[in-house]
């Protein structure tokens, strides 16, 4: 599958406005992330969240780390605009970059977190993302991430390929596959895990209003160009119908987590790599 970033700017910036009214898993996924950093000791004077959307996430990482800079980085400049609207002219640590992870412009060796939630499913090399990613951390910095596994939207996708062969859903990216590119990347320590999160509909219009509102249109290059015909959306109807489960129609999303880190000595792929540096300060444990 082939990303197109111009349609995901396209689309994420038409729904920069209402996008926050309606994200739902968004506002969820970025919570359980966040909870994830109470297992690790960091202060990080620089904080880059990527695919910020709306500066949610963002604006509770600047309340967790106190005096910390956050630099807002997305593909959408509309998002970014309705993130500015929400924090003081004055004397703010936010900051804004629209641009694209896959060509990072930012400083290298800039920052100890590097924060990312559904953002990486946009991107079409993890290779590459990672690598940048590695690069803008300092030693010993951490990436914390959530993106959508491969199970997501199978509902929608099974009752699409009822009707026709065309591509109508995204395809994402395995979490095996994930925990690879962090390895050659040169990340350490990566840990990953898998959580399903259904959302439930009236209906399948009201699901695919839904999707259109959040900007996760279907970005896939080899996508269908044409108008969907009536008679094609009422066969998916029909075959998402086969789906329903007290009196809703259910949405699964895979949420993929994980977290890595930058070594403290780089070593070549394959060479230490089961070697991991950062200090043991870093880990923390519940009581």
């Amino acid at each position: 599958m082939a990303i197109n970033k111009i349609k995901v700017a396209s689309s994420f910036s038409r729904s920069a406005q209402d996008y926050a009214e309606h994200a739902v898993l968004q506002r969820t996924v970025a919570e359980r992330l966040l909870e994830r950093l109470e297992l690790v000791s960091i202060t990080p004077n620089v904080i880059v969240d990527a695919g910020s959307g709306p500066g949610r996430a963002a604006r509770q990482l600047a309340k967790t780390y106190k005096g910390a800079q956050i630099l807002q980085l997305d593909l959408s400049f509309n998002m970014l605009s309705q993130s500015r609207r929400e924090d003081p002219r004055f004397f703010s640590k936010q900051h804004y970059v629209c641009g694209d992870v896959e060509n990072l412009p930012l400083e290298k060796n800039s920052a100890e977190l590097f924060f990312s939630s559904l953002m990486l499913q946009w991107c079409n090399d993890l290779d590459v993302v990672f690598t940048q990613i590695k690069s803008t951390l300092k030693k010993q910095g951490l990436f914390l991430f959530a993106t959508l596994g491969p199970d997501t939207l199978r509902e929608l996708r099974s009752s699409w390929a009822e009707v026709d062969d065309d591509v109508h859903v995204n395809t994402f990216i395995d979490l095996h596959d994930v925990g690879d590119a962090l390895v050659r990347a040169g990340f350490v320590e990566p840990v990953m895990d898998v959580e399903h999160i259904t959302l439930t509909y009236e209906d399948c219009f009201s699901l695919m209003k839904d999707l259109k509102n959040l900007g996760a249109n279907n970005a896939d290059i080899n996508r269908f160009k044409g108008l969907t015909g009536k008679n094609k959306i009422n066969a998916l109807e029909s075959a998402y119908e086969k789906h329903r489960v007290d009196e809703r129609l259910p949405a699964t999303y895979e949420i993929v987590y994980g977290h890595a880190w930058r070594p403290l000595q780089e070593s070549s792929f394959g060479d230490l790599a089961n070697e991991a540096y950062f200090p043991i300060a870093s880990l923390k444990t519940k009581d």
